[in-house]
């Protein structure tokens, strides 16, 4: 749909991983938005399956390729899924001490989520340490709150911060990032559950995206940690979204439900009924769904692990992080 923005899904839920990581292409500039890539270290009481550890393999591959080429790396938010770390971490990250990170911010200009305003506490710890570690082997750090910033033709618009799901999020708050090129628009809305937040909403209504890659609602976690309420509005959001704008990427958290695609139907209703489309990353590249944490569970009854990787399982944790898994 855009002819003068290339825009490359690198890792997401559809393809396997927990991360919305994108690279972006234009004759002015090559962007990679929230080079982070991440597994769910439990769920349904069971660490990432063989399978999935080759994904996020192949995940950090295709990351590191494009940091090659990218002149700018951009943070929308400090959690895990969204920027790399300095430390080594096998169970989640898949990163190894200080040259996974390296790989990718090594001489490039990083714009970032300011990690001193609009902050929670972990999120202040987590952009203190890329600073003192990974931001350090970049060309420059510079805040992107709020901000504009041109490239020839290009322009990259941040938002304010937003809230990272509901109004007044205990998870904090996100950058989201239009880039226009040529009268077109592409728009990356990460972690915006929905959005859930009414003035989210207004923010990519009042954009008018071509192309959109939005962060989900968390459907797994309605009644635990998402109430019924919060989830009608992120859907109703969505909805008004779809309706508005000609094609939504609907990724990250919303995936990690079983019954997305039947608890969504409302949605996708709407974008048909406006001749829109919506996609995961993975249809958008023309490829097949892996929706692998959500079936976490078949995984391991239907493909069980080696002795080897067994093994493996029955360290703590915290070993886990520092034990290489046998995939």
């Amino acid at each position: 749909m855009l002819r003068n923005i290339k825009v490359e899904p690198l890792a997401a839920e559809s393809l396997g991983v927990r991360s919305m990581c994108t690279y972006v292409q234009t004759k002015d500039v090559k962007l990679l938005l929230d080079a982070g890539v991440s597994l769910c270290p439990k769920r349904f009481g069971l660490p990432p399956h063989p399978v999935e550890f080759k994904e996020i393999i192949g995940c950090r591959k295709k990351i590191a390729e494009a940091a090659q080429k990218a002149e700018i790396v951009t943070i929308s938010h400090y959690h895990f899924a969204h920027h790399t770390p300095s430390y080594g971490d096998w169970l989640s990250q898949w990163t190894e001490p200080t040259e996974t990170a390296r790989q990718i911010y090594e001489k490039k200009t990083v714009l970032l989520k300011n990690a001193r305003d609009s902050i929670n506490y972990s999120q202040r710890r987590r952009g203190w340490m890329f600073q003192k570690t990974a931001g350090r082997q970049a060309e420059a750090l510079v805040k992107a709150d709020g901000k504009k910033f041109v490239f020839g033709e290009t322009s990259l618009k941040f938002s304010e911060p937003v809230f990272h799901g509901p109004e007044d999020s205990s998870l904090g708050w996100v950058l989201m990032l239009t880039v226009e090129r040529g009268g077109e628009k592409f728009m990356f809305a990460p972690d915006v559950q929905g959005p859930m937040s009414i003035r989210t909403l207004k923010i990519i209504l009042d954009e008018k995206p071509d192309v959109l890659v939005l962060g989900g609602p968390p459907l797994y976690l309605v009644g635990f940690k998402v109430d019924e309420r919060q989830m009608k509005t992120a859907l109703d959001n969505l909805e008004e979204i779809v309706a508005a704008v000609p094609l939504t990427l609907l990724e990250h958290h919303v995936l990690r439900d079983e019954s997305w695609r039947e608890k969504t139907v409302n949605v996708f209703n709407e974008a048909q009924q406006s001749e829109h489309a919506v996609q995961t990353a993975a249809e958008f590249l023309g490829r097949e769904n892996v929706f692998l944490e959500a079936n976490r569970r078949k995984l391991f009854s239907q493909d069980s692990p080696s002795e080897e990787f067994q093994k493996w399982m029955g360290l703590n944790e915290e070993m886990q992080k520092h034990v290489k898994p046998p995939v």
